[in-house]
């Protein structure tokens, strides 16, 4: 389909398809923020700490646990099994063609399990902590499906554009959502009903829209791999290739570079970004309104942001234009170190600045890696490109956990996490993109040769 695809980008059918694309980042895309990013980070640790007292600690399998640790804990755990779970769905998509039923079947599970969250009480750790891995396995493996899609939607001089507008039409929905739990804020007083009904909210809001890319995209075609498949059932067969396509792997050094580069740095953004509004609370003593409207505000703004990075790509490429943002990421993380408590003005001025790289730097590394890989192959290569931020963002959340509950400091453990955006500037600095792009047999982007 790629070819096709690609060869008429204008066609009315193709806008479509993209149109249908766009309106599922719409949809999951409350699972980050409302989810993520806000209740639920809060709201676990919240309901641990009323389970065993706010010194007492939880025991699973034996590990002691510090109630205000669990939720990255969790996070961990999940990334950690991701490793194993989405390559399979990536080999699996691929040999089978059947990317939509398996994005669309992934996602409803991780919406129902959302809306289930209306029923964790208190001191129902265990439930939400249960609940909580369900939604984030299967929106992750639903991911690598829907990155998958990129390459057939879009061309070699497109994609830049199309993941930037992708980014940023998620963005507007997980912040409109946002701004009605923000305005259920001054409605409800508890924090707890407050809580379970904004994570039920974000799984109606998720079911609901997805029927609008479930219709469109019924008639995206199947794309099974070209390649000799392996032999035996889906599953197994998916190990079989998974093994094939990492031992391939070391053909293409520079796209395997750039994966390293990409797990390093976006393993910053990810727990940055997830664990803002932790670190807003417990260390900034700002209340739940400011925390909202502060992440509301970088889902609005990053809409621009998003869209202002795709542009700049178009001149100066995408490597570069990712490379600077990481500086600025750098700048930012070490800002959050010296934010006073109780000064939203701060807190504000640095969710602007976040705003403005969050998300252009992870669109501009999904049509980068897009542009790296072998045709027939995609939604394999994407498994090990949401391994190196997903699955393996375990790095992030573990780190962060251990300095805080080591140093009982959440600025020590915030500005920690600055590591992870110098080595990933470093090693992205190393790769050669047109190298990458030529050795997995692809077009070059104009957009490449002009920025030479």
């Amino acid at each position: 389909m790629t070819e096709a695809t690609t060869g008429a980008a204008g066609a009315p059918a193709i806008k479509r398809l993209r149109f249908g694309w766009y309106s599922y980042g719409w949809a999951a895309q409350v699972f980050e923020t409302t989810v993520l990013a806000v209740f639920m980070s809060r709201y676990l640790p919240s309901v641990a700490e009323h389970a065993v007292g706010e010194n007492g600690r939880l025991h699973v399998l034996g590990i002691p646990i510090a109630p205000a640790s669990l939720f990255t804990y969790t996070v961990s755990l999940g990334s950690v099994l991701l490793i194993v779970l989405m390559p399979i769905v990536g080999a699996f998509a691929d040999r089978t063609g059947r990317k939509r039923q398996l994005l669309f079947g992934f996602a409803y599970i991780g919406a129902i399990a959302c809306v289930a969250m209306v029923f964790v009480g208190l001191t129902d750790w265990v439930l939400g902590s249960v609940l909580f891995m369900v939604a984030f396995l299967t929106y992750k493996c639903a991911r690598v499906v829907y990155n998958s899609l990129l390459p057939d939607l879009a061309g070699p001089d497109e994609r830049d554009a199309v993941s930037s507008i992708g980014w940023a039409v998620g963005y507007l929905g997980g912040g409109s959502l946002l701004a009605l739990n923000l305005v259920a804020s001054f409605l409800i007083s508890d924090k707890s009903e407050l809580a379970r009904l904004s994570l039920c909210s974000a799984g109606v809001w998720w079911a609901a829209f997805m029927i609008v890319p479930a219709v469109v995209l019924r008639k995206m075609p199947m794309s099974a791999d070209k390649h000799a498949p392996a032999a035996g059932s889906a599953i197994t067969a998916g190990f079989k290739e998974l093994g094939d396509t990492l031992r391939h792997l070391r053909l293409y050094p520079w796209t395997l570079l750039f994966l390293v580069a990409y797990l390093v740095y976006y393993d910053g953004i990810a727990t940055t970004t997830t664990l803002a509004a932790d670190y807003g609370q417990n260390e900034l003593k700002l209340d739940d309104n400011i925390l909202l409207s502060a992440i509301l505000l970088v889902q609005f703004a990053s809409f621009g942001g998003a869209l202002l990075l795709g542009k700049l790509a178009q001149r100066w490429g995408a490597k570069r234009v990712v490379a600077w943002s990481l500086v600025v990421w750098s700048v930012l993380i070490t800002l959050a170190y010296f934010l006073q408590p109780g000064q939203p003005v701060q807190f504000y001025l640095l969710a602007v600045g976040i705003s403005l790289v969050l998300g252009g730097s992870q669109a501009l590394s999904r049509s980068m890696f897009a542009s790296m890989i072998p045709t027939g192959k995609e939604a394999e290569y994407f498994s090990l490109f949401e391994i190196s931020s997903s699955g393996t963002s375990a790095l992030g959340p573990l780190l962060f956990g251990l300095v805080l509950q080591n140093t009982g400091s959440y600025r020590s453990a915030i500005f920690s996490l600055i590591a992870f955006f110098v080595i990933g500037l470093v090693l992205l600095l190393l790769v050669n993109v047109r190298k990458a792009i030529a050795a997995a047999g692809n077009e070059v982007p104009g957009t490449l040769e002009q920025s030479r």
